[in-house]
């Protein structure tokens, strides 16, 4: 490696959906070395995902001793560690620390009966759910809970803790049992400004006893949750005691990591899906979107969310299935394969020539948390060619964060920026394109891995290098180009996106009853 950026250093740890991954940074933000371990999903039965506990230990294990071995540093170099994991991936943990079956994933959908009596509840902890309004989600922790309880009783029951996998690690690293506000306010209905832990909700689900089975403190990101056990430390050539500070889950560890923790921007964290963060000052809710979750990343703030299903992976999908022959073309030009499909939509006019094309292929999550949402395609002629498609397909997404967008404008939540991150900002097209749609600057950050970073940034904090969150964050992510959105082409596209809008609600009803029919 190249000459290693000076110290102190910290440990981010990110638990991803394919992979355990390692990262070091030091103090001004500057990436030292990360190294990813990938490890195994099981698809039991159809809408189920699981994944082996012990599977992500083993990889976090790898990952740790590669960093380890290819910077030369020692446990003894690390300041503090921050980690990050998927949610809500819920973990079935016996007295005895072990986990009693695979953890459940986060994109498991099984427990669609009991979201259902969730949908029903009047408990005020509904307002997460788009005021109310909005279906809830068959992926949050007390729908998997109650599906255990009534599939699974004697693991339920015998279950000492039923934890996201955040709270997992924090266990594995330190030997304490806690939960992280994040996964506990933006998963599991957790409210401080109504007390807490929403028992009617639960009760309302049926599953009000696993309130039992969470363990007792609620921690803040980033505080120090205490020093790594002996056990961790010897399994990840770490030196004992080193600073563990509280972690959080994967998407919000990223809207740390691109320094969204006040109010005024939004995170969009970009890669098969889009995940779309923001802070505000009051607890507003309203359709169309998620939160306002109650401290969920920082103390006296509250979080909104939004996200799309499939993003990135539709771009991927057309790419692979109805491009392959320009993959010779781009090569031979010494061009990725997405940048000579972009040299060719870029020859067309903004809304692709009547083509409008939404990216529901699999499902829609906001503004309608809609399963069994499909994809809709519109104004197909047959002087439409493979560009059109493509072009439509990238208009489509960003036409999909406008709504999103839309829907918080009139809840009276604020953009000034978009701080953005992830794959779709290695394409200058596609990300103009986001700032002319939504009419937003977008700014890009100089390191890409705001997951990872953010995961760094809670450890530096936990370990007392700075003083909070937030001044580690100012300290450690540092803008690297802002992308001014080009107005005239946000005034034209407006009109494209009222069209888009408003086609799903027409046709909801029939692609129901064709995924209804199919299923």
């Amino acid at each position: 490696m190249s000459k290693r950026p000076d110290g102190p250093y910290v440990m981010g740890i990110d638990f991803g959906t394919e992979s355990c991954r390692a990262a070091i940074y030091n103090m001004v933000g500057d990436p030292v070395y990360f190294h990813a371990t990938p490890y195994k999903t099981t698809y039991p039965r159809p809408g189920w995902a699981e994944q082996s506990e012990e599977d992500w230990w083993n990889a976090l294990k790898v990952s740790v001793r590669e960093v380890l071995d290819k910077t030369g540093l020692t446990g003894a170099d690390i300041s503090g560690i921050g980690y990050d994991a998927t949610s809500m991936t819920v973990v079935a943990i016996d007295d005895k620390g072990r986990a009693m079956r695979p953890a459940i994933m986060w994109m498991d959908v099984r427990a669609v009966e009991q979201a259902g009596r969730g949908d029903k509840s009047t408990s005020k902890a509904r307002r997460y759910n788009g005021g109310g309004t909005s279906p809830s989600s068959a992926e949050w922790y007390p729908f998997k809970a109650a599906w255990l309880k009534e599939n699974e009783p004697d693991i339920f029951a015998g279950a000492k803790y039923i934890v996201d996998a955040a709270d997992w690690l924090t266990a594995r690293l330190t030997d304490r049992y806690t939960v992280n506000i994040n996964s506990a306010s933006a998963r599991m209905y957790h409210d401080r400004d109504q007390g807490g832990w929403q028992p009617d909700l639960y009760r309302d689900i049926g599953v009000e006893e696993v309130l039992e089975k969470i363990p007792e403190d609620v921690l803040d990101l980033g505080v120090p949750v205490g020093g790594l056990s002996s056990t961790a430390a010897a399994d990840l050539g770490l030196k004992e005691g080193t600073p563990v500070a509280q972690g959080c889950v994967d998407a919000f560890a990223g809207q740390i990591g691109l320094n969204v923790v006040a109010p005024g921007k939004m995170a969009l964290i970009t890669g098969s899906s889009h995940v779309f963060l923001g802070q505000t000052d009051q607890p507003i809710s309203g359709e169309g979107f998620f939160g306002a979750y109650t401290d969920s990343v920082m103390p006296g703030q509250y979080t909104v969310e939004g996200g799309q299903v499939s993003t990135g992976s539709v771009v991927k999908w057309f790419r692979d299935n109805f491009a392959p022959h320009l993959a010779a073309e781009a090569e031979s030009r010494g061009l990725s394969h997405y940048n000579l499909l972009n040299e060719y939509a870029a020859k067309l006019p903004i809304g692709s020539e009547g083509l409008i094309i939404n990216e529901y292929f699999q499902g829609n999550r906001t503004p309608y948390t809609d399963g069994r949402a499909r994809g809709v395609l519109t104004g197909l002629t047959l002087h439409h060619g493979p560009a059109h498609f493509y072009r439509a397909i990238l208009e489509g997404v960003c036409y999909g964060t406008e709504h999103i967008a839309r829907k918080m404008r009139d809840a009276g939540h604020k953009v000034d920026e978009i701080v953005s991150c992830g794959g779709a900002t290695n394409s200058d097209f596609w990300m103009q394109m986001h700032a002319d749609v939504t009419g937003t600057p977008i700014k890009l950050t100089q390191v890409g891995d705001a997951v990872a970073l953010g995961s760094c940034i809670l450890g530096a904090a936990g370990a007392g290098l700075f003083d909070s969150v937030a001044e580690a964050a100012d300290k450690m992510v540092h803008t690297a180009d802002t992308i001014e959105p080009n107005m005239d082409a946000h005034e034209e596209y407006q009109f494209y996106v009222d069209k888009y809008i408003d086609t799903y609600p027409r046709v909801r009803e029939p692609i129901h009853e064709m995924v209804d029919h199919l299923a």
